[in-house]
């Protein structure tokens, strides 16, 4: 059996603010609330919990996409006016990168979580 990663938590100060800007942005299905939770479905195996807290670090969540998610996440992020950037250092440059012969960017979500979408896989072989 291959091992998934079924759901994860995710802290917000919205959790259903936050689950519905996901759904816009990313086109995930917005599920329900549930008890303290605001889920989305991501596919078939995976969704975000997100939980209301007071205080939290921010986390950074990268998805691979296919070329043509990547043209509809991105025109999501630019019709929303969200600030977006090149790498982990540069995510306010108004640019994307072309990192692996892809492409790339860096937003972040009204929690300050830093959320990344890539075309192709990171090249473990090289020093970053």
């Amino acid at each position: 059996m291959e091992i998934t990663l079924n759901h994860t938590i995710i802290p917000t100060y919205d959790n259903i603010g936050t689950a519905k800007f996901y759904e816009r942005i990313f086109g995930f299905d917005y599920v329900k609330e549930w008890g303290r939770f605001a889920v989305v479905k991501v596919n078939s195996t995976l969704t975000l919990d997100f939980m209301n807290n007071d205080k939290f670090h921010s986390l950074h969540f990268a998805f691979k996409v296919s070329e043509s998610e990547f043209d509809q996440i991105f025109n999501n992020v630019k019709d929303e006016g969200i600030t977006y950037g090149s790498s982990p250092f540069a995510q306010e440059d108004g640019k994307i990168n072309h990192n692996n012969a892809g492409r790339g960017v860096y937003f972040k979500d009204m929690n300050g979580h830093v959320l990344e979408i890539i075309t192709k896989d990171y090249n473990l072989d090289i020093q970053p």
